[in-house]
């Protein structure tokens, strides 16, 4: 298949989640445009990970928010999550976050239904009542704050792990700065609004008004609003996270249909 005719479409994930969204883009006949606008980095105190894991006895649900939150959590303590007689109830996020816990070995006893976000797994009636109960939500600095107001706000006593933080890389971007000079860039992809603002900090404020008007793919309802208050004019959100819903609506711009405005 070549439903991309040749589209260039700017990748704008951390380098090493990437290349599983690129590899399709080239199957579909597209150019996938790497520009990293974000790079995710194991946190400095690693004994407070191995610390928190040590102790997971002590919590009746441990959750995970991200594929990245299992693997630094798993990189920070040996390449492994303790077992316990008294093990914690695991929840994660997304399927792919599942995945990931499961090739480590870990049991993992809910996972939301798409869209794979914060309100879904909330939503479940398993989290409806969780008074007085002890939850661990592993993920990265300065992540959203909506599980846990929501959990807290249902009586749950809830403590953060946060085994890994978000920079902002030292990316050359000559090559996007050429293709926006010659009208050559298609489609621009985004799985947070982090990744947005970086891009306008990345590249000259000259160049945000030829951003603003190309097609941008982004995963989540919450991400176009923060799109739209940042300027971007055609905005369309994929089905789901993963790479094959992106890629789905970046076909959709290639063959003609209407983008939202």
């Amino acid at each position: 298949m070549t439903d991309l005719n040749g589209a260039r479409v700017l990748v704008t994930r951390p380098a090493h989640q990437a290349e599983n969204l690129c590899r399709l883009i080239e199957q579909q006949g597209g150019v996938a445009v790497r520009l990293p606008t974000l790079e995710i980095v194991e946190c400095d105190d690693l004994f407070a990970i191995q610390k928190n894991l040590a102790h997971l006895e002590s919590f009746q649900w441990l959750i995970f928010v991200s594929v990245n939150a299992v693997n630094f959590a798993l990189k920070a303590n040996d390449g492994k999550i303790p077992r316990f007689k008294t093990q914690p109830t695991c929840a994660a996020i997304g399927k792919a976050t599942a995945n990931a816990l499961e090739r480590a070995g870990v049991v993992v006893d809910l996972t939301p239904e798409p869209p794979y976000n914060s309100e879904a797994l909330l939503a479940m009636p398993e989290l409806q009542h969780v008074q007085g109960q002890r939850v661990l939500i592993v993920r990265g600095e300065g992540g959203r704050e909506e599980l846990a107001n929501t959990l807290q706000s249902r009586g749950a006593d809830v403590h953060y792990l946060n085994v890994y933080k978000r920079i902002m890389p030292r990316m050359n971007n000559a090559e996007i700065i050429l293709l926006l000079e010659q009208n050559q860039l298609d489609v621009i992809t985004a799985t947070s609004g982090e990744v947005l603002q970086n891009l306008l900090i990345m590249l000259d404020a000259t160049r945000h008004q030829q951003l603003f008007n190309l097609p941008l793919v982004v995963v989540s309802d919450r991400i176009k609003q923060m799109a739209t208050e940042l300027g971007f004019k055609r905005i369309a959100v994929a089905s789901s996270p993963s790479d094959e819903a992106i890629l789905e609506t970046v076909n959709q711009s290639n063959r003609g249909i209407a983008w939202p405005n």
